[in-house]
């Protein structure tokens, strides 16, 4: 590797940068690529068991970019104000500066920075880490490969990684409490880490009180949310939404078992931050 560049690849824990870091290892072992996890402290236990996994088959550590400040500290600076699909500070202070702290003095002594984003074949880009430093380059090898998502099941199902144990229950990587997450996957949450759960309700109790205008699930408190009635109001509503779309879904006879639907499929959700759930 040239002095004068470097490559860097950001895993989230999820499925599609997983997917990246495998396909760059395979056809690309000429590139010294350092693989990076921005870590907030509040991600599921099985996002830290997967990235172990991942530097045993990468055959290298995977770099935590821990934020000189944690998420506590951060909603104390927002008044208690939780964040969300509108004000995404989370996103912004512990993700994206943790990763500039560690990237600028790079891009200062001129080296020229290549990053590999997970955006695949099948979906339109998605804006990333936007700099306006010249020698600071995005790379999409997914795209450019053509890999959609029933290419990145299989890379990693090749490989005997599969995929990270969360996603027989949510979708993507991120906060425990993200506020990306669908009403179905809270409820899922409450029964597969209620303590996480708890830790949500708190800190949306506190930012109620403190005025906050938002709540972390859309139109309701977890609170409403974890009332017996409305949890099976809630899995009524996902089992009919599930079975609607199975109706739907053009089964390829060539590969029957390798497109399986999940919480985007569902619910059409796209306004995600690409540097905590890709």
């Amino acid at each position: 590797m040239s002095q004068a560049e470097r490559h860097v690849l950001g895993l989230s824990g999820g499925r599609d940068s997983a997917a990246l870091a495998v396909f760059m290892r395979q056809n690309h072992p000429e590139l010294d690529i350092e693989y990076f996890f921005t870590d907030t402290g509040k991600e599921l236990p099985e996002v830290y068991e997967y990235l172990v996994k991942l530097e045993g088959f990468l055959g290298k550590p995977i770099l935590r970019l821990n934020p000189d400040r944690d998420f506590d500290f951060w909603l104390k600076q927002y008044n208690d104000f939780l964040p969300s699909p509108q004000t995404r500070w989370c996103t912004r202070q512990l993700k994206l500066r943790p990763f500039e702290q560690w990237v600028h003095p790079m891009l200062d002594e001129g080296i020229r920075v290549y990053s590999y984003v997970a955006i695949r074949a099948d979906e339109q880009y998605r804006e990333g880490y936007a700099s306006k430093k010249e020698n600071l380059l995005v790379r999409l090898p997914l795209k450019e490969a053509g890999i959609d998502k029933a290419g990145v099941l299989e890379i990693l199902e090749g490989t005997g990684l599969g995929l990270p144990s969360y996603y027989e229950w949510r979708t993507r990587s991120g906060c425990t409490f993200c506020f990306f997450q669908q009403k179905i996957e809270w409820v899922r949450l409450r029964e597969r880490h209620p303590n996480y759960f708890r830790e949500a309700q708190e800190y949306e109790k506190t930012a109620l009180e403190q005025g906050s205008p938002f709540t972390w699930s859309q139109g309701e408190s977890l609170q409403e949310l974890g009332q017996p009635e409305r949890v099976d109001q809630i899995r009524q509503d996902h089992e009919i939404r599930l079975t609607r779309m199975r109706s739907k879904v053009q089964h390829n006879p060539l590969r029957p078992d390798v497109d399986p639907l999940d919480m985007d499929d569902l619910y059409g959700n796209t306004k995600i931050c690409l540097s905590c759930h890709k």
